[in-house]
């Protein structure tokens, strides 16, 4: 991949209103002074996101990414003096929910996703903005459930594929990542995650599951594939169905481990426990750990580094050695694996699918993108901090 140089976010704009239609206008001429941040405080929900990008003396290229930078809109580009108007929907949580709430360790706690505010980054080679109009929205929803390969990052090296996914699908639908670091099916339900979701999820919305790499690792009395792993996905499954709503479940993304040559599997017997629990309850499967390994093996021993975030020493603040994680994507192997998932999508969820954006072209994973294809602007937060898990 290429090296990638640190955009420095060049102003935060924090406002307070109402659930009622917002709208700010950042310059009547387009703004496009450089990257920035914009927040509005909010009570929690799903929000119909209206842009006006360009500026009247300046071409523009600007990206937009929202709460703990999820990827809204890839490049939008403009000429000068053109104005482009471009709309997607965007979801904000709080912990709390009827008389409970959520288990958040304080890292966890500290995210943007967890704030009271609506969070906005507008980056890329040129920024230009003119205006921004947020009002509340009633759309389908997708709640994504799952371990750090699915969690959204605020900042440096990491990324997900929960976080690339809201890009490829357009204003009918907003994502709701509640995915964590370090997390099983069990500690989805302990920590009142599962829950504080389900109490948000109606009639119609979708539900995905993707658990293992942390489940695997559990060595008490009924871990394993077949116990607490099958039975906690059941039960996560007749939940989401008695709300009205489509639970998805999506196996493990498998680890980018070679020996000899050989891709070497690490999952073991999870990744069938999940496909006989989706095909006795009914329930759509996307074979992420299937997918990934022809990508894995597509690209090669050398040539996969790029999708797992392998950096040398020195490249970020408190990085002293090299960073060779064979489990965490980098930015371009976490959008690799989002369109993975939306290949699923278009594969076997036909509801979901007809929202994706136009132009979608069908993905295989035998066949990935080049690295040097992929553009990355970095987030503004570059401390290193390893997820939890592996």
């Amino acid at each position: 991949m290429k090296s990638l140089s640190l955009l420095i976010i060049s102003c935060l704009i924090t406002l307070n209103v109402s659930a009622q239609t917002h709208f700010h206008e950042f310059d009547s001429k387009g703004r496009c002074d450089g990257p920035f941040t914009y927040s509005v405080s909010l009570p929690e929900g799903n929000y119909k996101v209206t842009v006006v990008f360009g500026a009247k003396k300046h071409p523009g290229s600007t990206i937009v990414r929202a709460e703990s930078s999820r990827v809204m809109l890839d490049a939008v580009e403009t000429d000068k003096g053109e104005f482009i108007t471009e709309t997607f929907a965007v979801n904000r949580r709080s912990p709390g929910f009827e008389s409970d709430y959520v288990r958040l360790k304080s890292d966890v706690a500290a995210k943007l996703n967890w704030d009271d505010s609506l969070n906005f980054e507008f980056t890329g080679s040129a920024p230009c903005v003119k205006s921004i109009s947020i009002e509340p929205a009633d759309v389908v929803t997708v709640y994504l459930f799952g371990d750090s390969t699915v969690c959204d990052y605020d900042g440096e090296p990491y990324a997900s594929w929960g976080q690339m996914i809201p890009a490829f699908f357009g204003p009918e639908v907003a994502f709701a990542n509640y995915a964590e670091t370090g997390e099983t099916t069990n500690s989805c339900i302990s920590s009142k995650r599962f829950a504080k979701g389900l109490s948000q999820v109606k009639a119609g919305d979708y539900v995905f599951l993707e658990f293992g790499h942390n489940d695997e690792k559990q060595t008490r009395p009924g871990s394993g594939a077949w116990y607490y792993y099958s039975t906690n996905l059941k039960i996560m499954i007749d939940q989401v169905k008695a709300k009205g709503a489509h639970p998805v479940l999506l196996t493990p993304t498998q680890r980018r481990r070679w020996k000899n040559g050989q891709l070497i599997d690490t999952h073991g017997e999870f990744p069938e426990a999940m496909r006989l629990v989706a095909s006795r309850e009914q329930c759509p499967l996307i074979d992420l750990t299937a997918m990934t390994t022809t990508m894995y093996i597509a690209m090669g021993e050398k040539g996969s580094e790029a999708l797992l975030t392998h950096l040398p020493a020195g490249s970020l603040k408190g990085l002293d050695k090299d960073l060779k994680d064979n489990t965490h994507f980098s930015p371009f192997g976490a959008y690799e694996t989002a369109k993975c998932v939306v290949q699923g999508i278009k594969d076997g969820i036909p509801g979901l699918s007809r929202y994706t954006k136009e132009g979608w072209v069908n993905f295989n994973p035998a066949c990935p993108d080049a690295p040097e294809s992929f553009m990355w602007y970095t987030r503004p937060k570059d401390t290193y901090q390893k997820p939890r898990g592996n």
